[in-house]
């Protein structure tokens, strides 16, 4: 028989299967209604962030509040009653016992099930592989891990060409490329025509870097969805609705998903310490601010305004807009809610001292990952 919790978070995956549940939009009169029922729930368990911890409330509040649509932020409405099991346009008074517990398993359930998957997945993209591994893996029969490490390569090729082997963030030009042109008569020089020699900063290995994570929409050995992915993506479809569709199978690894770091930006932004916001009437153009503490980063202070480079006749896809206002949004609400800093706490402890025999490391969360954590 299955537990009160794992039947929860089963009635919960069902909830947010938006195929399966299609609905209109909400009215502006029952729209702004559920909105103040539903902040007054926030509000009601909202008592602040605890050190170590993180604000569920906040975290369930900044996801309604960063939906990038208002057809978004009507289907979280329509959810959000859902999973605490009052209607949306029910008159009587909140019973605020009778909802904390749906209201605290659906905080965990967009945690467990989104925010943590996405910020542990998305610390680094996955690098194309040498061509002697990949051909020893295909000789095996690595059929998949080949087709992916494929696309891999021509995605890093594809970057590279439209960001004109620059860093996106830094605009350091990429080492690997520079090596290349070494014996250039006349000396090498970068894809506008420039000397590299003159550059004030020296060449680095780039890599490319998915807005959205590369794993999230990986397929498992029967070819089909793990339920905790299928619920991932749905989720994912409350900040933008449609949105599935950009990154749905061997689509998470066009160039609308990937623009070209260096390992140390790729990791800022992997870890959504680094976001881009769009520059108001200025197409392709964005502010990249960080939640660093500190400016630690040299070469490219923040915030800093940069325009991404375009191929002539946009034969390879600019980064999507849409993907980066989502990669935005999920900065955002990590930051806020203290739900980055309490997944990155849950790392370095898991590091430094592995699972703790008082009971204290969350090894539920860790097993959801996939992740094999070594016993102390």
């Amino acid at each position: 028989m299955a537990s009160p919790h794992h039947r929860h978070q089963s009635s919960l995956e069902g909830i947010l299967n938006f195929s399966a549940h299609p609905t209109p939009p909400l009215g502006t009169e029952l729209r702004d209604y559920a909105s103040g029922r539903f902040y007054d729930i926030c509000q009601h368990f909202d008592t602040g962030l605890r050190k170590g911890d993180y604000s569920r409330p906040r975290l369930i509040r900044y996801t309604y509040e960063y939906s990038l649509s208002q057809e978004s932020g009507d289907h979280f409405l329509r959810f959000f009653f859902k999973a605490v099991d009052l209607p949306i346009d029910g008159d009587e008074p909140i019973r605020f016992e009778d909802v904390r517990s749906n209201f605290f398993n659906f905080a965990e359930h967009l945690f467990d099930n989104f925010f943590l998957p996405m910020k542990a997945s998305t610390k680094k993209t996955p690098q194309p592989s040498p061509a002697l591994h990949s051909a020893a893996l295909e000789a095996q029969g690595g059929q998949q891990y080949i087709g992916t490490g494929s696309r891999l390569s021509v995605l890093r090729r594809d970057c590279l060409i439209r960001d004109r082997h620059r860093c996106v963030i830094s605009r350091v030009f990429d080492l690997a490329e520079a090596d290349e042109r070494f014996d250039t008569p006349g000396g090498a020089r970068d894809d506008d025509g420039n000397l590299l020699a003159d550059e004030l900063d020296d060449p680095a290995y780039l890599e490319v870097a998915h807005i959205l994570p590369h794993s999230f929409t990986q397929v498992n050995r029967e070819g089909k969805l793990d339920p905790s992915k299928e619920s991932a993506l749905a989720i994912l479809n409350m900040f933008d609705v449609g949105v599935v569709d950009l990154i749905q199978g061997p689509e998470i690894d066009r160039p609308r998903n990937a623009i070209t770091l260096t390992p140390q930006h790729h990791l800022s932004f992997g870890s959504f310490k680094v976001y881009f916001e769009r520059v108001p009437n200025a197409d392709h153009t964005y502010t990249i601010k960080t939640f660093h503490k500190q400016n630690y980063v040299r070469r490219a202070p923040f915030p800093v305004i940069r325009e991404l480079y375009l191929t002539p006749e946009r034969t390879i896809e600019p980064p999507s807009g849409r993907l980066l206002a989502i990669h935005c949004a999920i900065a955002h609400i990590l930051h806020l809610s203290g739900a980055g800093e309490y997944i990155d706490k849950i790392y370095r402890d898991l590091e430094e001292h592995g699972v703790q025999a008082d009971g204290s490391t969350p090894l539920g969360r860790f097993v959801s990952l996939a992740i094999s954590p070594v016993c102390t």
